[in-house]
């Protein structure tokens, strides 16, 4: 296990600066995991870790070590790229032992290594097999197994499952999981699957154009959102995001909607601009749905399209103008025109200002 510091990254290309002064503490044996939509320099933070990626200005730490000028040969990290880049005339036994026969490791470390991770990986049965011969599965645990036999000090996986069908990603998620929990090693972990991230991450950093924009553990960046980029780009279906205006109420205060619908909060906003508006970020699961009233201020919204998912139903409605999603954790018929009115469970709102979240005291 290591500690993985990173002071004030930066990479340029060709004069454009494409990771920006990154400051990052991973602690010891913590599972990390960076997301962001395509080209926003995930894999390049990675690989900047790793040593294959020259760091413009700042400096990387593992281990209490000073790597930034380090061959990625001597910073004893291990790393796990999306294709399995196994040597297809070699067998998988052949393939785990590639790498330490190179540093000319005794043999019988070598058949130790191998044995405890065939065991880890439960690949004991397939040793003599040839990757042709493997499923997309297992010759993913024989890529991840020969990084467990280098006995590394942080382990990076650069989108590793991408190449998966469904059913195996959710698999391997599960066995890196359990992977994890056994070696208790530090894991740095790149993927744009927010589910992913989710499911595997102690920690979770969301980037944007090269800076980060959020970290914390999955339920602080789902639950808590910085800002709506983090807001929108965790979740799925996503977020809904409504404009209102805060109105001061003997209680609280009340955010009022296209239409003048209302609804009533507790407390106060910790920040507000001149024209008092704000944008209201709710989940689709903390919305929920009853026969229309003709009260003026409900948020009465129309059906426009519906998804049955088999345990939940994914409704779209039109209200003033704009899409509203509702998650039910139910199987509901429901057809286009139908009306209905919006029930928000104010417990989860999110408020921002500007685009970033104010609390609500």
């Amino acid at each position: 296990m290591a500690k993985v510091i990173l002071n004030d990254v930066c990479k340029t290309y060709d004069k454009t600066q494409t990771i920006h002064d990154v400051k990052l503490d991973i602690e010891s044996g913590e599972f990390l995991v960076l997301v962001g939509p395509s080209g926003c320099g995930k894999s390049t933070l990675l690989r900047m870790i790793a040593g294959l990626e020259d760091v413009s200005s700042g400096r990387v730490h593992i281990d209490a070590r000073d790597v930034t000028d380090v061959n990625a040969s001597e910073r004893e990290i291990s790393m796990v790229f999306q294709s399995y880049a196994l040597y297809p005339h070699m067998t998988v036994k052949e393939n785990l032992a590639f790498g330490l026969k190179n540093i000319k490791m005794p043999t019988a470390e070598i058949e130790s290594r191998i044995s405890e991770a065939a065991d880890i990986l439960q690949l004991s049965e397939l040793l003599n097999r040839r990757p042709q011969n493997l499923s997309g599965g297992q010759r993913q645990r024989v890529a991840i197994g020969r990084s467990i036999v280098q006995n590394p000090k942080v382990f990076l996986f650069d989108e590793p499952l991408s190449n998966l069908d469904a059913a195996l990603r959710v698999q391997m998620r599960q066995e890196l999981s359990k992977l994890h929990s056994k070696l208790k090693s530090t894991m740095i972990y790149v993927t744009h699957d927010q589910v992913e991230a989710m499911t595997l991450a102690d920690r979770i950093v969301i980037l944007r154009a090269g800076k980060i924009e959020q970290i914390g553990t999955p339920l602080e960046v789902y639950n808590q959102p910085a800002n709506t980029f983090v807001a929108e780009f965790m979740g799925a279906p996503k977020i809904n995001l409504l404009t209102a205006v805060a109105e001061k109420s003997s209680e609280g205060f009340d955010l009022v909607f296209e239409g003048q619908s209302r609804l009533s909060i507790a407390g106060s906003l910790s920040h507000l601009p001149p024209d008092n508006k704000v944008t209201l970020g709710i989940r689709p699961e903390h919305i929920s749905i009853k026969a229309p009233s003709n009260e003026k201020t409900a948020m009465q919204a129309t059906v426009t399209y519906s998804e049955l998912l088999g345990d939940s139903t994914i409704v779209y409605l039109n209200y003033a103008g704009q899409e509203i999603r509702v998650k039910l954790a139910s199987q509901e018929q429901l057809s286009v025109g139908d009306i209905f009115d919006l029930e928000i469970d104010s417990k989860y709102l999110n408020c921002f200002v500007n685009n970033m979240r104010v609390d609500i005291q």
